[in-house]
C-alpha cells in the first residue's frame, strides 16, 4: 500500500478546492492541488520554522539558493547564475509581471491555463492566439497558426511547458522550433515551468527553453515553483529565472511596489522540496502514472467522450464535444463531479479532470465520470 492511498479529509478545511461544493456529494477533481499530504522533510522543516516563533520579513539564504541551482542542475542539466533568481510570492503573479515588463502584443496557443488569457488583459496588453493541433500522435503546435496570429506589434510570448491542459512534455525538436520562431521574430518567451517536475513517461524528459542556447536564454522568462511538483502550493514560494541581466531589471522594474516578500515559510519548504525529498517524489510520479492510465482507460470505454494520452501534469483533458452538452461541466456536477470548465481554457466543450488523488477518491470519481457519459 501507498502513502498515497490514505485519505485525507479535506471538506472542513481552508481548501478552495474542497469548499466549492461544501455541502454536497461532489467530488472535486478541478483545480490544480492534490490531495496528498506534502513530503515528510518539508513538513519537518516547518516545524522546525515554526518553532522558531519570529516571523518578520524575510528572503532567501545561501543554502536556499543552492538547493534550487542543484536542483536544476541535477534534473535538467541546467546550469544557472544565482543572480538570475528573481523571488516571487506565485508563478500567476510572474505571468503578469513578464505581461507588463515586455512592451508589445501578446502571443499565446490555445487552449491553456486561465491566467494566460487574462494576464495580458489585466496589463493591458492585446493578445493572439494560435490554437494547438490534436493529431493521432497528440497535441503539437501550429506554427502556420503561429504566424498568422504574429503581428508586427507582438513582442512576448507565453508558453506552457509542460502544457496544461493538454498534459504535452514538448520535446527537444519542438522548442527548437518555438526558438527560432523567437529568435526572427524578436520575441521574449515566457515560459511557464511549474509542472516540470511531473513528468510521467519514463521516457521523456523535461528540457528548460532557457537550456536550448545562450541565444535562448537571452530572450527567456522562465517561470519555475514547487508548489505543483511537492503539493505546497498554499505555501505562495515561486521564482523567475532571467539571464539577461537588461530584461531581468525590466522585470523587477514591473514589480516594483505591488509584488509582496515571499511567506517566510515558503522558502523553507522550497529549500528541502527541492533537496531532501527526491524519495518522495518518485513514488509520487509512479503513483501518479499508474492513476493517469486509470483515467485515460476509462475515458476510452466511454463513447462521446475521448483524450490524449497525458505525458506530463496531473491533469486530463477531455473532450465532450460529441455528447452535445450545453453546459457540460454543470451536467458532470449534477452526476457528483467537479471537473474544470474547457471554456475557461478558451476550449468549449471539454474538461479537465485533476487525478492527483488517492486511488479510491479517482475509482469512485471514475465511475460517477461514466455514469455522467451514459446519462447525456
Amino acid at each position: 500500500m501507498s502513502t498515497f492511498d490514505t485519505p485525507i479529509d479535506r471538506r472542513d478545511s481552508d481548501s478552495i478546492k474542497w469548499g466549492k461544493y461544501a455541502g454536497r456529494d461532489i467530488l472535486p477533481l478541478w483545480v490544480a492541488d492534490m490531495d496528498f499530504a506534502a513530503p515528510p522533510p518539508v513538513i519537518a522543516a516547518l516545524q522546525r520554522r515554526i518553532e522558531h516563533g519570529v516571523f518578520g520579513y524575510g528572503g532567501p539564504w545561501p543554502s536556499l539558493t543552492e538547493s534550487v541551482l542543484a536542483h536544476l542542475e541535477t534534473e535538467y542539466s541546467w546550469r544557472i547564475e544565482p543572480e538570475w533568481i528573481v523571488w516571487l510570492p506565485g508563478l500567476v503573479s510572474g505571468l503578469n509581471i513578464a505581461c507588463r515588463a515586455v512592451d508589445g502584443e501578446v502571443l499565446t496557443a490555445t487552449p491553456i491555463y486561465p491566467p494566460f488569457l487574462s494576464a495580458p488583459y489585466f496589463s493591458g496588453r492585446p493578445l493572439h492566439r494560435a490554437e494547438l493541433v490534436r493529431t493521432e500522435n497528440g497535441w503539437r503546435f501550429d506554427h502556420a497558426a503561429l504566424k498568422s496570429a504574429l503581428t508586427a506589434a507582438t513582442r512576448l510570448f507565453l508558453l506552457c511547458h509542460p502544457h496544461n491542459p493538454v498534459g504535452r512534455c514538448w520535446n527537444r525538436d519542438e522548442l527548437l522550433d518555438l526558438a527560432a520562431f523567437a529568435e526572427a521574430n524578436d520575441l521574449v518567451v515566457c515560459s511557464d515551468e511549474i509542472h516540470c517536475g511531473l513528468v510521467l513517461d519514463a521516457d521523456k524528459r523535461h528540457i528548460p527553453f532557457a537550456s536550448l542556447s545562450a541565444q535562448a536564454a537571452k530572450r527567456s522568462i522562465t517561470l519555475m515553483a514547487p508548489s505543483k511538483t511537492f503539493n505546497i502550493p498554499g505555501l505562495g514560494c515561486a521564482f523567475a529565472v532571467i539571464p539577461d541581466a537588461k530584461l531581468r531589471h525590466r522585470f523587477e522594474r514591473a514589480m516594483a511596489g505591488i509584488v509582496p516578500h515571499v511567506n517566510v515559510l515558503g522558502l523553507a519548504a522550497c529549500e528541502v522540496a527541492y533537496r531532501d525529498s527526491g524519495d518522495w517524489h518518485h513514488e509520487l510520479i509512479d503513483y501518479l502514472r499508474a492513476n493517469r492510465d486509470l483515467v485515460f482507460a476509462t475515458v476510452s470505454q466511454e463513447k462521446g467522450v475521448k483524450m490524449t494520452p497525458v505525458e506530463a501534469t496531473y491533469l486530463a483533458w477531455i473532450d465532450v464535444r460529441e455528447l452535445g452538452l450545453v453546459k457540460p461541466a454543470e451536467h458532470f456536477e449534477a452526476h457528483g463531479l467537479g471537473l474544470s470548465d474547457g471554456a475557461d481554457f478558451g476550449a468549449p466543450g471539454w474538461l479537465r479532470m485533476n487525478f492527483g488523488c488517492p486511488r479510491s477518491t479517482l475509482e469512485e470519481a471514475l465511475k460517477r465520470f461514466s455514469i455522467a457519459c451514459r446519462a447525456a
